[in-house]
């Protein structure tokens, strides 16, 4: 009896191997590479935001909105003037226009001067409650501000008394409206010097006085110029937690100047010099978990020379430049 032959398939040639082979090898990489992405986007919780005041562009709101949806930043600063005498249902409206945009918004700065004469200080305190309950209508639950690095008349623990007192007075109203405070150190060596009497001016510094204000809604404006003005360290900054940074600003210095030389209002945008730790800086706020408003404040008289659209288009460039530094 003849045995049946046995269909054989075509062997598979050298070259159709290496193709195949290629072509998986293409493939593991690609869905490595889009899971690797995939991981460090969940990773970052922190966002690109619009401060157009700091790089010289005037727009209103809606202005904002629009350069916000055409350069690819997810926030924007609040002006909370603008909405002084909008009703409650013109607010309402105008979150739903934020929302169906994709826009959300960063932390707006502090209405009350607190570094002043108590009169000045007591007026600003009164107008606060308002203040605040437009920034919680809108959904702003961050605000922010500076405190100065010296004082021509209190000496340290005289002027650390005053805005303890005065800071948790600002903090309660806030807090009464579910907004947080940042509170920014001032780092340059250049600016301590103007004063008779030095003051805070360090990342260390400033949590001793977030801790003495002693409210729960108070942390910090952590600015990468300032923290690099002031000799700060990656180290220093592991030790804070998402709940400590409320905002944060983000900057590069000018080439061929010692830190102690540098100038405030002299900065570049970041990733543009690479004198700054920018990466350093920024993966670890990945690592802590920030979750609010990441924004440029160069104070660059090139930039602010800019036509708008030229001044968008390069901070947004240097933000996502800043965001391929991130690792972890």
């Amino acid at each position: 009896m003849i045995e049946p032959k046995t269909k054989q398939s075509h062997p598979i040639s050298r070259r159709m191997f290496c193709r195949s082979a290629v072509a998986a090898a293409a493939g593991i990489c690609s869905a490595l590479h889009s899971s690797q992405a995939s991981d460090k986007k969940n990773k970052v919780k922190f966002f690109k935001n619009l401060g157009h005041w700091h790089i010289g562009v005037t727009a209103n709101q809606q202005q904002a909105l629009d350069y916000a949806v055409k350069y690819g930043f997810d926030s924007i600063t609040p002006n909370l003037d603008e909405f002084e005498n909008k009703s409650s249902a013109e607010i309402s409206d105008w979150i739903q226009t934020m929302k169906a945009k994709g826009i959300r918004y960063g932390a707006s700065g502090l209405p009350v001067m607190f570094h002043r004469d108590s009169e000045q200080f007591n007026k600003g305190l009164a107008r606060l409650p308002k203040k605040a309950n437009i920034a919680r209508k809108l959904g702003a639950d961050r605000m922010a501000t500076w405190i100065m690095p010296g004082h021509n008349e209190l000496a340290y623990l005289e002027n650390f008394s005053q805005h303890k007192k005065r800071l948790r007075e600002v903090a309660k109203v806030l807090r009464d409206n579910n907004i947080r405070l940042g509170l920014e150190f001032v780092g340059p060596r250049t600016s301590r010097m103007r004063f008779r009497f030095p003051f805070i001016c360090s990342q260390l510094g400033m949590t001793e006085l977030v801790s003495s204000i002693g409210t729960p809604n108070v942390g910090l404006l952590l600015d990468s110029w300032h923290w690099y003005t002031s000799h700060g360290t990656v180290r220093e900054l592991l030790r804070l937690s998402n709940k400590d940074v409320i905002h944060v600003h983000v900057n590069d210095a000018p080439a061929g100047i010692q830190t102690d030389q540098q100038i405030d209002n002299r900065r570049r945008l970041p990733v543009t010099t690479g004198v700054i730790d920018l990466k350093g800086f920024i993966n670890v706020l990945v690592k802590m978990g920030y979750d609010g408003p990441v924004e440029c404040e160069p104070f660059d008289q090139e930039l602010r020379r800019m036509e708008d659209n030229a001044a968008l288009k390069k901070t947004i460039e240097s933000l996502n430049r800043l965001w391929a530094l991130i690792t972890v």
